[in-house]
């Protein structure tokens, strides 16, 4: 955050004042007119190639300023570089972004968080904009954050919920085609795509909930401190029982149905993946009765999220065994070690269901306080 201060001091010497009033040169983009009639404003978007296709807000200049100025910072500050065309990813444009998206100003801290987050090396940003898998970058909000903007972190949290974190996640994808010039068919390969290719992932852990203390926790963020740790989604896919009653069956059902041998990460050697697991709180509740520790229950999925070599055709054995994917006793895990095994808290109390949000692969989750 920028001292006020010196934000204030930085503004006034960018004051021009002449006999007809004052301008201040606030904003470090080029400008072009738009319409701030939506429907005219979603058609010039559409034809220009900054659209997703859904309706947009006009990043009317006003409206820019003020979701700058919700940032803190200056408007011509440089995140970084976004691939796959390396755009600089200055605040202002990140403003933009947000505004089209319907993000509100209020989420400028949150959503530069992200960004640096996804620009960070280990999280390998641009073989995701490339890649032909459908992986998005997701957001995993922690801390006191979560309530001021109302992330969704109970029912329906992952898509149905109304609130803010749609339009969060969204500026993101704004921000990956407009900044970093990600084009389908063009440099994205993605053969499928995925709707979080437009609406984004941007979702909170319900850390109340949580029999394991918060992820962000575990990750470095202080006790009470807001954060976001930015994880690489290829979807959601659904765990469901109504046998397990106790948490070592259920944990071993969550783990063995995250092991299917199409996954990206049983692709060549250990290449850093990690996968993530989101409990709903019942099932965390009965889980955590058996495995009050978060390490053993990481140990656990990682044991059981396993298949035996001889469940591959013999040609993939081969490639198991050249990438040294395969133990003594013949089986492959899904990822290198427990640690790589990332369990967040959230979703309804309704029970019955676990979420796997698969990995890409060569990528690493990444946290930043806001």
């Amino acid at each position: 955050m920028t001292d006020t201060s010196d934000l204030e001091s930085e503004i006034a010497s960018r004051v021009d004042c002449g006999p007809e009033g004052c301008t201040i040169d606030w904003l470090a983009s080029d400008r072009i007119e738009v319409d701030d009639d939506a429907y005219k404003f979603l058609k010039l978007a559409t034809d220009a190639g900054f659209g997703d296709g859904l309706p947009l807000v006009p990043p009317t200049e006003a409206r820019v300023r003020e979701w700058t100025k919700a940032s803190g910072r200056f408007p011509d500050e440089v995140l970084g570089a976004v691939p796959p065309k390396n755009g600089r990813a200055t605040i202002e444009k990140v403003a933009i972004n947000a505004v089209m998206a319907g993000a509100p100003p209020e989420s400028m801290p949150l959503l530069l968080a992200a960004l640096d987050a996804m620009l960070d090396p280990q999280f390998n940003l641009f073989a995701l904009n490339t890649t032909t898998c459908c992986v998005v970058p997701g957001m995993f909000v922690h801390g006191p954050v979560r309530h001021g903007l109302k992330i969704p972190m109970g029912p329906g949290c992952y898509g149905g919920e109304a609130g803010p974190g749609a339009s969060i996640g969204r500026a993101t994808r704004l921000i990956m085609r407009n900044v970093g010039g990600q084009r389908v068919g063009l440099n994205s390969k993605s053969v499928f795509g995925q709707p979080g290719r437009v609406s984004g992932v941007c979702v909170a852990e319900w850390e109340e909930r949580s029999p394991w203390g918060s992820l962000g926790e575990r990750r470095g963020l202080a006790p009470g401190q807001s954060g976001v740790t930015v994880h690489n989604v290829t979807g959601t896919i659904d765990i469901a029982d109504i046998v397990a009653q106790d948490g070592v069956a259920l944990l071993e059902i969550i783990g063995k149905s995250l092991a299917f041998i199409g996954t990206n990460a049983f692709i060549g050697a250990h290449h850093g993946a990690e996968i993530m697991v989101a409990i709903a709180p019942p099932w965390a509740d009965l889980i955590a009765k058996s495995y009050p520790d978060i390490e053993v229950v990481q140990r656990k999925l990682w044991e059981y999220a396993a298949l035996p070599v001889e469940w591959w055709p013999a040609p993939h054995r081969v490639a198991h065994e050249e990438n040294g994917r395969v133990d003594e006793q013949g089986i492959v895990h899904l990822v290198e070690s427990p640690e790589h095994m990332l369990v967040i808290v959230n979703g309804g109390l309704g029970n019955l269901h676990a979420l796997a949000l698969h990995s890409f692969g060569p990528t690493r989750a990444v946290t930043r306080s806001v």
